[in-house]
């Protein structure tokens, strides 16, 4: 075996466990607020805002482009730019209105579900 290749094999060796060790680390931190956001509202959803509820102000739409219909599923990624858990979810509905669930703990949830209820005005979610 020449050198180069004893040491390609030395440093194969030494470093493909230790990325394999950090690797899920740096992907779990990337994404512990993202969650898939499931439409049961009985209407399309054309825009998504998060916000830390510590903040008034909404940001920019999470979907961009992208709508939900009713029964569909989105997976929500976003850079929050805070380690906050409970953040406030606004949609904002094809035909122009709105609704708002607040205080969703997204570091403990991977999928939140909504539900609204548009002749009573009630809106309600439900966590997994």
């Amino acid at each position: 075996m020449s050198k180069t290749a004893f040491r390609f094999c030395l440093l194969t060796t030494l470093l493909c466990p230790l990325a394999a060790n950090v690797a899920p680390t740096v992907a779990h931190a990337q994404g512990k607020q993202d969650f898939t956001l499931v439409n049961r509202t009985g209407y399309q959803i054309d825009e998504v805002y998060v916000g830390p509820v510590s903040q008034s102000h909404w940001g920019e739409d999470v979907m961009g482009k992208d709508a939900i219909a009713h029964g569909e599923t989105a997976d929500i990624t976003f850079n929050g730019g805070s380690k906050a858990c409970k953040w406030d979810i606004r949609v904002v509905y094809n035909d122009g209105d709105a609704s708002e669930f607040r205080s969703v703990n997204l570091c403990n949830v991977s999928r939140v579900t909504l539900y609204w209820n548009r002749k009573a005005g009630e809106t309600r979610f439900e966590v997994e």
